[in-house]
């Protein structure tokens, strides 16, 4: 399977991969592997793939939840080191074209959020996010060889 299929069968479809990275063979290794589990767990365990209701939460919180994403990806990545190039590709990939275009966009936003309309923006932000991290966790599933715990969106 190359790396552009992997891809579009998670349904990842607005990630822009570059050409002669698309068309590379995917062939994860066991810390590839171990690399997906522990990003896995990471994600499954926070508002990244969970819902938020309207009732509930914290705005403010939830961003730092998906900002510490970032320094949760290094770790796993330098901890997997050069062994897990292949899941390396995938994270930092997510972490750019995914994750980043969000914090971006909310940081500078983040002292207007507990107003009914930043809330309701964001909240409408973070459920779009949390639909293309929800589709990653069950690549990283796939990646990891075990079962998901959510569904393909």
């Amino acid at each position: 399977m190359k790396i552009r299929d992997l891809f579009e069968t998670w349904q990842l479809k607005k990630v822009t991969i570059k050409a002669g990275f698309a068309n590379w063979e995917w062939q994860p290794g066991d810390a590839d592997k171990d690399a997906a589990w522990c990003m896995y767990i990471e994600l499954i365990t926070r508002v990244t793939t969970v819902p938020l209701s309207p009732l509930d939460g914290d705005e403010v919180s939830a961003l730092n939840s998906v900002y510490q994403l970032f320094p949760l990806t290094r770790e796993i990545l330098k901890t997997h080191g050069r062994s897990s190039v292949n899941f390396s590709r995938i994270a930092v990939i997510i972490l750019n074209e995914v994750i980043r275009p969000f914090t971006a966009h909310w940081h500078p936003r983040a002292n207007t959020l507990g107003g009914p309309g930043a809330n309701t923006a964001f909240r409408e932000d973070l459920k779009n996010l949390q639909i293309d991290l929800n589709n990653y966790c069950g690549m990283l599933a796939e990646i990891a060889g075990v079962e998901s715990f959510g569904e393909k969106t």
